[in-house]
This record gives structure tokens, sequence and C-alpha cells, in this order.
């Protein structure tokens, strides 16, 4: 593989992003390839806003100078380390900003398979091309891991989508919209349907809860010993998923497994309160046991958690019922990566090390795709900082030895 690049890197995200512009200060030949921003341009909504603080919300780069802060001093643009809600339209400048100054030469294409080849790997991209890499690192998002449960997923797409296939949410003024769920998506999405005209019913199963507001930066010094605030928010267990990944993964995996999955959620940000509670209907304590096509529109049947039943009917349900990591659901990893590739039992997910190397020597995986391993952080943009050092560190040490055995073999 002497024409081999040392990494390629697949995935163009906040994660992706971030090990490209460690990578590249640091010489390494790298190919980057897939959209740049794609999950946050064309699968959220116009006029959201991102879940994290400002200061946790900066991509990773070596000499720490290309944060989110920055981009909107350069740019004019509002910006607080705490308290200020980061409208989405900002976020995804700020990655083509980054992109921009840090990792112009992306190619633009998505990748269709990924495979072993001669000690290393070989990566086929959608125009046809066939690139050999010694290591490969996937840094993707969630966008391949929509998850729509029965009985909606039988209905067509005409009646019921995933909160994903929407940016544009005024396409249902004057429309009965059914929003199914209670984590931020759904709650985000119910609102901005309301404010955008839609006659809005939202249905959870549970009650809905939402995160406390932020605490006070300037409160006594014991308050923030006893409840430190971090990336992922308040509280001693939050600071520890969100600082420290290589704790996180020693715990018990039914532990992890579970804090991966439910920890800051289902709940909606204190922020978003006010647009939601009191604007439109809300039922809770619903699961949905039928749906069926009524005419142009949909009919559900919903069971209560006391035991009753009752009937809704809309023009359309929006299914914000989140993602599901599910490997084989990745189109560029054939039957023979995915039976290489070890899963944490009960998800989906890969098995990493501490290093993000998955059980396939040189493919590292790192993102959403590795929470039950490395923790909840690993679902917002704030654990883009120890992945992508983390990752970068093990290839730069291994690209420095490669290039000393390549001496020593010359007899330079």
């Amino acid at each position: 593989m002497s024409d081999a690049v040392e990494v390629a890197i697949v995935g163009a995200g906040p994660y992706g992003l971030s090990l490209g512009a460690h990578l590249r200060k640091a010489g390494v030949s790298v190919r980057q390839f897939g959209k740049p921003m794609q999950l946050w341009r064309d699968f959220m909504p116009e006029g959201m806003f991102l879940k994290s603080q400002g200061f946790a919300s900066n991509l990773s780069d070596p000499d720490h100078t290309h944060t989110l802060e920055a981009f909107c001093k350069k740019t004019g643009r509002p910006y607080a380390d705490y308290g200020l809600p980061v409208a989405l339209d900002t976020f995804v400048s700020y990655g083509q900003w980054f992109r921009e100054e840090l990792v112009p030469d992306i190619d633009d294409v998505m990748v269709t398979d990924i495979a072993q080849v001669g000690g290393g790997f070989e990566v086929t991209t959608a125009n046809g091309e066939q690139v050999r890499a010694r290591k490969v690192v996937v840094a993707i998002g969630v966008e391949a891991f929509s998850y729509v449960p029965e009985p909606l997923s039988a209905l067509p797409s005409s009646v019921c989508t995933h909160a994903k296939d929407h940016t544009d949410l005024s396409v249902f003024s004057g429309q009965d919209v059914i929003v199914i769920g209670a984590g931020q998506s759904s709650l985000e999405s119910a609102a901005l349907l309301h404010e955008k005209g839609a006659n809005v019913q939202l249905v959870c199963r549970k009650d809905i809860r939402w995160n406390g507001a932020p605490l006070a930066l300037d409160r006594p010094l014991l308050q923030r010993i006893r409840e430190p605030e971090s990336g992922l928010g308040s509280g001693f267990g939050t600071w520890l998923y969100s600082n420290h990944p290589d704790i996180f993964r020693r715990l018990p995996r039914s532990t992890r497994v579970y804090r991966a999955r439910t920890a800051l959620g289902p709940a909606g940000a204190s922020w978003l309160r006010s647009r939601v509670e009191g604007q439109f209907p809300a039922h809770t304590g619903l699961s949905v046991k039928w749906a069926r096509m009524q005419d142009d529109g949909v009919r559900l049947g919903l069971t209560g958690s006391d035991g009753s039943s009752r009937e809704m009917a809309a023009d359309h349900v929006l299914a914000g019922t989140g993602y599901r990591t599910d490997l084989t659901r990745l189109p560029f990893f054939g039957e023979q990566m995915i039976a290489s590739l070890r899963t944490v039992p009960g998800t989906g997910s890969s098995m990493v090390g501490k290093d993000y190397q998955s059980s396939v020597p040189g493919l590292y995986v790192m993102g959403p795709a590795v929470a039950p391993t490395m923790g909840p952080v690993m679902r917002f943009v704030f654990g883009s900082e120890h992945a992508a050092t983390t990752v970068a560190r093990q290839l730069i040490a291994s690209n420095s030895t490669g290039r000393a055995r390549a001496t020593v073999v010359a007899g330079r």
C-alpha cells in the first residue's frame, strides 16, 4: 500500500471536521469524504436552536482558535458562553467557516464501501473512486439511524414522517398535525409548527420533563463544587459524562447502555418551555396502539397508561421518536465488515477501545455510534474535543512510527 494515504475520514460533521483539523495540522496525509455539516444543514428545521450552551458548542482544533465565540465576533453575530441559545443557522455557518479555514480539501462525496485490503482499507466513493488508506475513521452523525416505531412505520410518508425529514415546517401551515414524542426534537418541532400556522397536538407516553434553567455562574463556591456546571449541564454525574469518557467506559455495561440512552432526556430545554406550555394541546400518558389511513390523512388509536382508549385524526403525523444506532444500516459496511465489527450487546453501536479503535484493527469510530461505550457526551458537539484529540494522538503517533520504520528500511 505504498500509494495509500495514512488516514481516510468518513464524515464531515463536527466530529469529522475536528479530527481533520488536528491531523492536517500534524502533517498526516488525509483524504476526507462527506457533505460538510449535512446533518445540521439538511435534516434539522429552520428556526431551531441548539440545546447546548455556547461554550459547549465548539468544534475542536489544535490551537483552540476557531471557536464559536471567535466566529460570532468575526461575523457580528450574538454570542454568550452561557444563557443564550445558539441558533441553527449560526452553528451551520460556523461549521462552514471552520471547514474553509482549517479543512478546505474535503471531498464532497459520499462513501459507498469500506473494505479491508492488504493490511489496510479500500474506500469507494459514490463517483466510483477507490482510495487506499492505512487507517479509516468513521465520524458520522445520526442521520442514518432515524427511528419510527410500529405502527407508525407502516404508514406512507404522505401522512407520517420523521422529524429529520423536514427543514421547512411552514409547509404544514393550516394543517392538523400530531407530533409524537416528549424529547427536545418533538417539543421544538411542535413549537415551530404552531408558530408557522399548523394546528398542533402533542402526544407523549409520559409526562413532559424540562431541564432546569442554567445555574448562576456566580453562585457560592460550595454550591459550584456540589453541583458543577459542565458541557452537558449541571451536576456531578453530568460533569463526569461531559469530561471523562475514559472513566465512563469503565462502568458496568448495563449502566453505560442505560445512561447513554437516558441521560438528559427525553426532556426539553428550559428556554423552550414558554413556547410549548399553554400554546397547543399536549396529551400525556398515551401510546399509539394502531394507525391507519383515513381519507387524505391519518387516524390513530391511543391507549392511556390507565387502560383507557381514544382516537385522534390529523392530516399528518410527525414522529419525534429519535434515533437508534444500527451499524447494519450504514451503506458503506458490507457483510464481511459487519461480521468483523463487535457491537455493544443490546445496541447496534460499535464497541471501541479507549482510543476509539473498533474490533477491526485500524478502523476507528467516533460520535453517537459509540455512545454506549464512551458516554452520552458522544451525542453532543461537546464530545468532539475528547474524540478528536484522542484519535488524533493515536493516529499521529502511528504515522510517526510508520515513517521511522520506513527510514530504517531505506537505510537512511
